[in-house]
Order: structure tokens, then sequence, then C-alpha cells
């Protein structure tokens, strides 16, 4: 049977970009639905696995008003809920894993606790309905405009068309791109076309795209042997050494992103060099009181598991099953690497005591609920953000590009990982940016807006849009800018190119916490 739902905006991906996005257009009053693939709504912040990655004025400003609601849940949620000891409960600015990554790394289901709370007034209102577990599989146009989305159930393989006067695409991926012939690029833009200085110097590359990582947790019980099945493909990971990399991959051996200079890495801190155990660490058991947690926890997003072999869109069904399987083969040969081979500095082999934590992803093989993609398919939009606007090296009075357009801001530095063609990082300063309205309006289709990584960049411009609370940001700006436009009966693009309408709804969006600039200008 095939159901039928109606919205004032539907938005099909629950990811981080897509739940703001439903809370502001849910609280501009407007009926949403929201679809998401796996259990879990929130994307990079749960299903995928990766604590937030932000930058170094984060605590005082730099990000919107509900985006500091949501971080000030996540302290909330452990102190309401945890028996933490007086130091920890006293700290205002409580990262309760203790990870060197961020200045909040927490487990993802403390995420989705506060993002489900978050969204509640309007769940239980019925205002917002969100349907997990369901992915889109087609989509019905009128000339320049979505009519309908067909979303399945991954449970029942029920069908549920979704109909409204707005969709926003939040997918990982840019899923509604293709089904709905929006025009869209991928992969590696040329110099020719976009003028970068880190662009590609021969022809565009749509295939070449940064690689994709499988992450999962563990912890470490001493004494103990938590060691998992040999993977199947443990020979073939063992052994894999790229050419551009200085060793094997499943080594302590790494680079230096932004100079390429070879560096050792350690699991726990103790050396003079890098635990990667600390790196992305979620729990710090001495935040709680004694017996709480047997372990410090930590995700698993390291070099070792980055996975470049491949992309898994624009490619058949066959090929995204090979990457997305490679992938998760490459995560668990790095634990089973991890348990039974590798050196330790008391000149042993092995860390058998490392525990995988199922529990934690919310999974039955203990890896994240979906895979961190970090660069999706991108809208073709009226203004493109390029290496231009916001490298440092590009801006020689030390500003980024000003955008009289601009919805919202963002700060990170221009990371790429190694990609599917096998290159090597990119990794650039950059400075303190705004996001452009025009990076949000597609060049032709007019009732759709992206929530994420989809928006107007390149492939190099993508590597600093892309963190958590700039992907925020984005669904936000998508959210009010599809309720304002339904307000006033004008299309996105007439807000954008209108002087009147453009100026009212900045007015707005400063009204509702967004910040539009930037206060500071160093570079990161």
């Amino acid at each position: 049977m095939n159901r039928h739902l109606h919205a004032d905006i539907v938005i099909i991906g629950g990811g981080t970009g897509g739940v703001a996005a439903a809370l502001a257009a849910a609280r501009m009053g407007r009926s949403v639905i929201m679809t998401e693939e796996t259990d879990w709504i929130g994307g990079q912040l749960t299903s995928q696995a990766v604590p937030p990655d932000e930058h170094p004025w984060i605590e005082q400003f730099g990000c919107t008003r509900s985006y500091r609601q949501f971080r000030n849940g996540v302290r909330a949620y452990y102190r309401d809920h945890f028996p933490m000891t007086p130091q920890a409960r006293a700290n205002e600015r409580l990262n309760p894993g203790g990870g060197g990554v961020s200045r909040i790394c927490h487990e993802p289901r403390a995420a989705l606790a506060v993002l489900n709370q978050m969204l509640a007034p309007y769940v239980h209102s019925g205002l917002l309905t969100i349907l997990t577990r369901h992915a889109i599989v087609s989509a019905e146009t009128d000339g320049d405009r979505i009519v309908a989305a067909v979303v399945k159930n991954g449970d029942t393989g029920t069908l549920v068309t979704l109909t409204a006067p707005y969709f926003i695409d939040a997918t990982e991926c840019g899923d509604v791109l293709p089904l709905a012939g929006v025009e869209y690029v991928t992969g590696t833009e040329s110099q020719a076309q976009t003028g970068e200085p880190h662009a590609l110097e021969g022809d565009a590359d749509p295939l070449d795209m940064q690689g994709f990582t499988h992450c999962f947790a563990m912890d470490y019980i001493e004494g103990e042997d938590h060691t998992i099945d040999r993977p199947a493909q443990y020979d073939f990971w063992r052994q894999y050494k790229a050419d551009f990399w200085p060793d094997k991959l499943l080594s302590w051996t790494g680079v230096r992103p932004h100079t390429l200079e070879t560096v050792q890495y350690e699991l726990f801190p103790g050396t003079d060099r890098y635990s990667l155990f600390h790196y992305r660490q979620i729990v710090d058991k001495s935040h709680f009181a004694p017996g709480t947690f047997a372990s410090n926890v930590t995700l698993v997003n390291w070099p070792q598991n980055d996975y470049w072999l491949g992309p898994v869109f624009e490619v058949s069904a066959e090929e995204r099953a090979k990457h997305l399987e490679g992938a998760k083969q490459l995560s668990l040969s790095l634990l089973y690497w991890l348990q039974t081979e590798a050196p330790r500095p008391d000149g042993k082999q092995g860390y058998p005591g490392l525990r995988l934590r199922p529990d934690v992803v919310g999974t039955e093989d203990g890896l994240a609920m979906y895979p961190y993609i970090r660069e999706a398919r991108r809208i073709k939009a009226e203004f493109t953000v390029l290496e231009q606007h916001v490298a440092t090296a590009c801006r020689p009075d030390g500003k980024a590009e000003t955008f009289e357009d601009s919805v919202g801001i963002g700060c990170y530095r221009i990371d790429l990982h190694p990609s599917t063609s096998n290159r090597h990082y990119i990794d650039i300063s950059s400075l303190p940016f705004q996001i452009p309205l025009g990076s949000l309006i597609p060049v032709r289709m007019n009732n759709l807006l992206p929530a994420c990584k989809n928006l107007g960049v390149t492939h190099i411009t993508n590597g600093c849009y892309r963190l958590h609370p700039v992907e925020w940001n984005i669904g936000e700006a998508a959210g009010y800018l599809a309720a304002y436009s339904l307000e006033r009966g004008i299309s996105p693009r007439a807000v954008r190119n209108g002087k009147s309408d453009l100026g009212q709804f900045r007015q707005l969006l400063t009204r509702e916490g967004v910040e539009l600039s930037w206060p500071v200008t160093r570079p990161v």
C-alpha cells in the first residue's frame, strides 16, 4: 500500500543539517515531514559517530543560537542524568569525553537524546513528523518544481508519497538531486573551471572525491581478551600500502596533513607520540563517579580507516556495495590489527583488551549506522564559493570575501582527506567565512533547498563547509528560508534577489540567533 503524507516542508534526510532545518521551520509554525535512512536522526553527530569538529572561538561566538542550545544540552544531559564528580559537575565548559578534537566530545547517544529533546515540542504537537528508516527512491517534478518525493520504509517496504510546497535535501550524498533532475556537480573541478589554485590542473574528475570512513567505538579493559574474529579482508588490508602513503595503512605511521611530513602515532597517551585513543575520546571516566564507566571510550575515525578505493555515489549499486563493505572491512581490520599485531611501547604486540562497543553506536556489528561521508553531490547554485573567497593565501587583506547575502558563518581549515583518485591531503589555511544565500539557491529548481554538504561549494571549499556547526547553520538557514518564502508567497530566489526581502529575511535570521558576520578574522 502506498501512503500519502503532506506538509508545508518535506526534508529528505535527518542528518545534522536536516535536524536544524526541521527545528527552524517548525519554530516558524510550519508543518514538517523529515525522513531519515537510519534509526537515528543527527547524522555526523549520531549515526555517523563523529564528535563535533569546531573552531577556536566556539565557546564565545561563531555558531547559531540553536547550535549553542544543542551544545549546552549535551553538557546538561550528563549533569542531569549521570553521577559526576563535583569538579566535573561544576565545570561550565565540561568536555564529557576529554577528547582532543573538540571542546565537547560526547557519545552519539547523548547527542541523539538532546536532539530529540529539542524537537520534542513539535513532534508532540503534530507539527513535525519524523520517518526513520525511510530512504528516497524517486521524485516527481513539474517543470522547475518538485511536486512529490517517494520514500521507502526499510523494514516493511511500504512506499510513502510526500508532497509539499518546499523540499529540502539533507541527505548525506545529495540523493534528491539526481532523482529530481536538479543540476549538480561531483568530484573535483579543474582550474580552468574555477581558477582555484588547488583545483585539478587537467580535466575535472567527477569521480575523484574525498575518502569516507566507517567509524566505530571501543574501550580498553586491561587483562581481558576481546579480540574479534579475523575479518574476511584482513590479509588484504594488512598488506595494503597506497603509493602516496609513507607506510602500510595499518601501522603507526601517518602524515601531518598540512605539510605531508611523516609522523608517528601511538595508541595511548604517555609517549612523545600523539595518542590516537585520546584524539576522539568520547568518555573520560575520571569525570564520573568511580565505577560508572569501566574504561574511557573513544571513536575511531583515524587516518588508518579512511577509505579511498572508490566512491559510493555516481557508481553502480554493485560498486557502491563493494566500497561500503570495503570500508567496513578496513575498520574491522584496523581493530583486529590493534588487538593482535600493533607494536606497543613495552615491546609487545597487540592490545587484546580493546573492546568493540556496539551499544555506543546502536548497531549489532559495532560499526556506526552510516559511514562518515565527507563530500556529497553539490548543487549548481546561483553563487558558488571558491577557494579564492576563503583561503588565507588568496586574501591579502586577511579577510574572507564579504557576502551581502550572508545567512550564517563558519570557520575551519580547508581540509580534504586523501581522495578516490589517490590524491594526497589538501590541508590549507582559511579565514572565518560567511555562508552566502546564493549558495543555497539552485540555478533552476525553484522549490528545492540544500541543507548540508550539497550547497554551492567546490571540491576545495567543501573542505571547510562540511563540519558540524557549519552544516547546522546551512540547514537552519534553509529551514527559515523555506518558511519565510511560504509566508511571503515568493520563491527563495526572489528573497535573495529582492533587496527588501533579503534585508527582512536577514533580520529574521538575526532575531533567531543566526550570526551573519565575524568579529574576528584570524586565519586558522
